[in-house]
């Protein structure tokens, strides 16, 4: 049975014991709070348990080392949105230890796409259209400079308002234990 019939085979008996009903609450987060955080598999429990979320207190934004890589990109845009049209008041970029994103490599990565298949016109294609892979692809390698990088982005976007508070931290993801790496306030001169 693939992962997609097992998914599916769950949902089914799901909706129809009404397993749902425990999850209700409306778009708005009860504590209009907004968490950027790693997409690692450690986190899928782990983080609301260590932050004391349940269901409707958050909205939870994942990607890859919960990094705001390019301030026009999705990530920033969900930020946003959250900001101006869902009522939050504060985000909170939650990375951690032992993250895949730290000393990942763009040559290293590029040679994993090639042995999958993706053939060499694509790379240079992507390349000749103005897409700087090399940046694009390259991790940290200090998960706390990344934090507090991605949190300067965060409070200096310029359709960001300053009313707004970022705070950076990181969480161990084993014991889920936080430190705060950046609580200060906005230092983009606005």
């Amino acid at each position: 049975m693939s992962q997609l019939e097992q998914i599916l085979a769950h949902n089914e008996e799901f909706v129809e014991s009404g397993a749902y009903a425990e999850f209700f609450t409306d778009k708005f987060p009860d504590r209009r709070l907004a968490i950027l955080s790693c997409m690692d598999t450690r986190m899928i429990k782990l983080l609301p348990a260590a932050l004391g979320l349940k269901n409707g207190d958050a909205k939870l934004i994942k990607n890859a080392g919960a990094v705001v890589s390019h301030p026009w990109g999705s990530v920033m845009r969900s930020l946003l949105v959250a900001v101006l049209e869902l009522h939050v008041e504060e985000i909170m970029v939650v990375a951690h230890h032992d993250c895949g994103m730290r000393g990942m490599n763009p040559q290293d990565f590029l040679e994993q796409a090639r042995a999958a298949g993706i053939p060499e016109d694509r790379i240079t294609t992507l390349r000749h259209a103005g897409i700087h892979l090399d940046t694009w692809l390259t991790g940290f390698d200090n998960v706390e400079d990344s934090v507090r990088h991605t949190v300067k982005q965060i409070r200096c976007h310029p359709l960001m308002p300053a009313s707004v508070q970022v705070h950076g931290l990181v969480i161990h993801p084993t014991t889920g234990k936080l430190t705060v790496v950046d609580s200060g306030s906005c230092s983009c001169g606005r």
